[in-house]
């Protein structure tokens, strides 16, 4: 399936800027607006037979006779990189697939290309099978950039507990601080995406009929029924031209009708002739009478512009209906062919013209930056709206109502891709932005929200699985809460050194008496929910899992509240066993001389690594039980176990262990025996040598 990006030249979503020489270009060379594509899971190259030509031929004749010891001689990479330095991922990436399959030219270079150009192309599930042999093999060279890239290709196909733990080398790299990774805590921003994840779903979405294949996105509320979006259906009887970046046709405006009951987008047509180009039309915004219109366009007059590095940026542009029809569009004034601007938004009032750009000024890859609409037809210098809004990555097709301001970003703590936020303002400025949550936001890229405050319907657009095409457009409608005196406890339990899913863990709900009241194992995602439990009240959960270490944690459940519980399960060292569901820690045999209770050196050397082994968990708890076998009268023999377990727990103290640390040191003689040598059969030294020995049973770690 072809796949369209939505390129704005908004680096890989409506590009503004094409700076990814050094950290991996991420604009469009014909720049535009935003074409996206839905992931695949496949990872075997496949070209439909309609797409071969002549060019792959030739280079897969070519490459026979390559050289496999040098990535760089193979022609196949070589075309791949000419059509990624054009910014043609689409090609770009089925030539790296055919190339990738002699894992001779698996270099950092290629892996991390092929990753790009389907990361360019919002293809997460290809992506990231790509990013992750990058990692496996050249986890040592890999940049702050690689690392996001490859956590939001985990986020995109779901894997976000390894996201969790790259965002923090992400984070520590970006800071040049130490990478070693604390997994015994959650960080702030763990923190809100485990609310995010796990908050209560607040709309009903629906994916509109009037998608089609390609990409379908930006709706713009127009007049009191219809809405405008951005489409690059193939809607000519001729040869259409298609745009290299993702293989499908220019983006161009269309107008729908709205059906006020199902908000159905019914009877599209193409938008103005004289707002259409051969180019990208795309991201519109009306004046409050709907006579002047905002949209972005590729820069060109008669032929497209370039700047110095040759990259076509896109501009924001103005048109005035006059009678039936708009006027031939003027550029702005802060347009600028070195850098990008686009993504009109107007205030209700018609005076504040919000847009993105990657002008000078920038905090990130592109930012929201508003300018004033003078009475006298002119614009105030752009003020960037501040780091309450933009980050060090894109934001992107902002949308401003009365109250809130809401735009989509991959800067902010998201669920994969672009998501979707709004921000509260008032004359002290614009509050911290807050993710819509689910399911407007998805794992995959969610962007162009638009909503009416007053029955609090809307539009938004996504490339998310299940669409009719690449990115389409869905309606919602926000779902009022519930009022309730009901909780959840939610969470997902991993490994604690390789972030992996633990199935098969047993998650146990206790309340604060440590009653069980409810039981789950964990599925494949590693995910568990205990729901409806009653609010305002303290619950115990305790996780098991053989060869694990259990973990049990107090939570507070406040009604009408998630609690994220997510679990780090810390493997069982060599010397910590399960015999019986009794954990104890492993020793060599312990000697003591016939009829003694002094240890001797050579037991020395076993109790030190047992010493060593209760250092390294300094919360674990043992008790010491003490054996003989059924030689001899049975009160000696409990009595000299005794003494000898004393005498262990005295040599542990001695060296360092706390008093509190060992619950008790008691010799049972012979009433714990191993075997039936209890005196009334013959048995061998090696039988009773079993029942001679000392055990240390964990109570507590």
């Amino acid at each position: 399936m072809k796949k369209i990006l939505i390129v704005l030249i908004f680096l890989s979503f409506l590009g503004l800027k094409a700076q990814e020489k050094s950290k991996a270009k991420e604009v469009a060379e014909n720049s535009t607006v935003k074409t996206k594509g839905k992931t695949n899971s496949d990872t075997t190259a496949i070209v439909p037979i309609e797409e071969v030509t002549m060019e792959l031929l030739n280079a897969l004749r070519d490459t026979q006779n390559a050289s496999k010891d040098d990535p760089s001689s193979s022609k196949l990479i070589q075309k791949a990189d000419s059509y990624f330095e054009k910014m043609w991922y689409a090609e770009a990436a089925a030539f790296y697939e055919l190339a990738l399959k002699d894992k001779n030219n698996y270099s950092f270079e290629v892996l991390k290309k092929a990753g790009d150009a389907y990361y360019f192309n919002t293809n997460m599930d290809k992506a990231f099978y790509y990013y992750d042999i990058l990692y496996k093999n050249y986890e040592e060279y890999m940049t702050p950039d690689n690392y996001f890239k490859y956590a939001h290709t985990l986020k995109g196909t779901g894997k976000y507990g390894k996201a969790k733990r790259l965002m923090r080398v992400y984070h520590k790299m970006e800071h040049n601080s130490d990478t070693t990774i604390d997994s015994e805590n959650e960080t702030p921003n763990e923190i809100v995406l485990d609310n995010i994840l796990n908050a209560a779903l607040k709309f009903n979405i629906k994916n509109m009929e009037i998608n089609s294949k390609n990409s379908d996105f930006s709706p713009m509320f127009y007049e009191s029924d219809k809405v405008v979006y951005a489409s690059s259906k193939d809607s000519s009887v001729y040869a259409t031209r298609k745009y290299k970046w993702n293989d499908q046709p220019f983006l161009d405006l269309y107008v729908s009708t709205v059906n006020a009951e199902t908000a159905e987008l019914r009877n599209a047509v193409k938008f103005s002739k004289k707002i259409n180009s051969k180019y990208h039309e795309a991201s519109v915004a009306f004046s409050p009478d709907n006579a002047t219109m905002y949209f972005t366009r590729n820069n060109y007059s008669k032929k497209l512009k370039r700047d110095g590095n040759g990259i076509n940026h896109l501009k924001l542009y103005k048109s005035v209906k006059v009678g039936e029809e708009w006027s031939e569009a003027t550029e702005l004034p802060f347009n600028n062919d070195s850098y990008s601007t686009g993504h009109p938004a107007l205030s209700s009032d018609g005076k504040l013209l919000y847009f993105v750009s990657d002008m000078p000024g920038c905090l990130g890859e592109t930012d929201i930056f508003v300018v004033d609409v003078l009475g006298d037809g002119t614009y105030s210098e752009p003020r960037n709206l501040g780091p309450n809004i933009n980050t060090k990555k894109k934001e992107l097709f902002p949308f401003i109502t009365d109250s809130k301001l809401y735009f989509s970003s991959n800067g902010h703590v998201g669920l994969g891709g672009l998501d979707i936020y709004e921000s509260s303002y008032d004359i002290t400025g614009f509050q911290e932005a807050i993710n819509v949550g689910k399911p407007v936001n998805s794992n995959t890229d969610d962007f162009s929200y638009i909503i009416n405050e007053k029955n609090q319907t809307g539009y938004f657009a996504s490339n998310r699985a299940g669409g009719k095409g690449d990115d389409d457009i869905y309606s919602f409608k926000v779902v009022p809460p519930e009022k309730t005196t009901k909780a959840t406890i939610a969470g997902v339990v991993t490994e604690l050194v390789t972030g992996d899913y633990m199935p098969e863990a047993l998650v146990t709900l206790l309340d604060e008496n440590n009653i069980k009241l409810k039981e789950i194992e964990i599925q494949e995602d590693g995910s568990f929910v205990f729901e409806a439990v009653e609010g305002n009240k303290k619950y115990v959960v305790r996780t098991t899992k053989d060869g694990f270490i259990e973990d049990t944690k107090e939570v507070y459940a406040e009604v009408d509240e998630t609690v994220q519980m997510d679990v780090a399960l810390r493997r069982l060292e060599e010397r910590i066993t399960v015999e019986d569901g009794i954990r104890k820690l492993k020793t060599d045999k312990i000697y003591f001389n016939f009829d003694a209770f002094r240890i001797r050196n050579e037991a020395t050397v076993a109790l030190d690594k047992l010493i060593g082994t209760m250092k390294e968990y300094p919360s674990m708890v043992i008790k010491i039980e003490s054996h003989t076998d059924s030689r001899g009268p049975k009160a000696y023999n409990r009595y000299l176990s005794d003494k000898r377990a004393k005498a262990t727990q005295a040599y542990m103290l001695a060296q360092g262990i706390d008093a509190s640390r060992i619950e008790s040191a008691i010799g049972y003689g012979e009433e714990r025996l191993l075997n039936d040598c209890d005196g009334t059969v013959s048995c061998g030294k090696e039988k009773h040598e079993l029942n001679r020995r000392s055990e240390f049973i964990i109570v507590k770690m």
